[in-house]
């Protein structure tokens, strides 16, 4: 039972190493077929084959062969698959940001082989990863996702001096509890958010937990010029009448005769 167990075993192993030696010849193949071509001036790039999800490591069968035009190749773009792909006994390169099918691979979006990705390849330059505490009401019922954008509003005081302020707008969410996939879209009640800001933004944000509540307020796919904001009072918003603008109403009038005039005179 003991042998046929391991006969098994390195019998899964072989056909995992010829799958792989398969996709690898393939790709040398297609690489060979779209080789440079001077007229078009097109040169061989790798993109991705299939979507490949942040922290998935770089596998060949993910990987695809293209022409692609020289003038328009963007910096990092990788032709040669022996960058991404391992050697036998090494570690994998790991995507550092989610791909879509046909997605260019840039060196920028892949680990270097054997190297740990985390929600750190995940942030700009001279940026930072700060959680905040949210429940369903703050953090938008839970429609927040990684790769949302949102401003921040910190609510404080209590009774007549209770005041809400806008404290950072166009912030980007790059962790909802311990999800960091972008490609997620379901929607869950998270206790924590993470949120990429800068070093002053952080001390901000710091500062802005100690003293009140905060609350995300989701912002819309279109770009938008971002204004100050003043903070609004209770008595701001307590008014006698609701906030809807008041429409001038209509008097009835007549039209009488003086002499060789006509006025118009409006009736009480």
């Amino acid at each position: 039972m003991g042998a046929r167990s391991i006969l098994v075993a390195l019998l899964g192993i072989a056909v995992a190493g010829g799958s792989a030696f398969g996709a690898r010849e393939y790709l040398d193949r297609s690489s060979a077929v779209a080789s440079t071509d001077p007229e078009a001036a097109l040169v061989t790039v790798i993109v991705a084959g299939r979507d490949i999800p942040f922290g998935q490591p770089i596998q060949p069968q993910a990987l695809q062969v293209m022409s692609w035009p020289r003038a328009a190749l963007p910096p990092g773009a990788i032709s040669d698959l022996d960058v991404l792909v391992p050697k036998p006994g090494m570690q994998p390169r790991r995507a550092t940001r989610a791909m879509a099918q046909g997605e260019l691979i840039l060196a920028s979006k892949v680990s270097d082989f054997g190297e740990k990705v985390t929600i750190v390849q995940t942030l700009g330059e001279n940026t930072r990863a700060m959680a905040i505490k949210v429940d369903a009401e703050t953090a938008v019922g839970g429609f927040v996702t990684p790769g949302d954008t949102v401003d921040i509003v910190m609510t404080q005081g209590g009774g007549d001096k209770l005041r809400a302020v806008t404290i950072l707008q166009n912030v980007r969410i790059i962790g909802v509890d311990q999800q960091s996939d972008q490609q997620s879209d379901q929607p869950s009640v998270a206790r924590t958010v993470t949120v990429e800001v800068t070093p002053q933004q952080s001390q901000t944000l710091a500062l802005a937990q100690k003293a009140g509540t905060l609350s995300l307020s989701l912002r819309t796919l279109d770009s938008a010029v971002d204004e100050p904001l003043d903070s609004i009072r209770l008595s701001d918003i307590l008014r006698e009448k609701s906030p809807v603008e008041e429409k001038a109403v209509s008097k009835a009038t007549v039209r009488v005769r003086r002499a060789n005039d006509v006025e118009v005179v409006e009736v009480e």
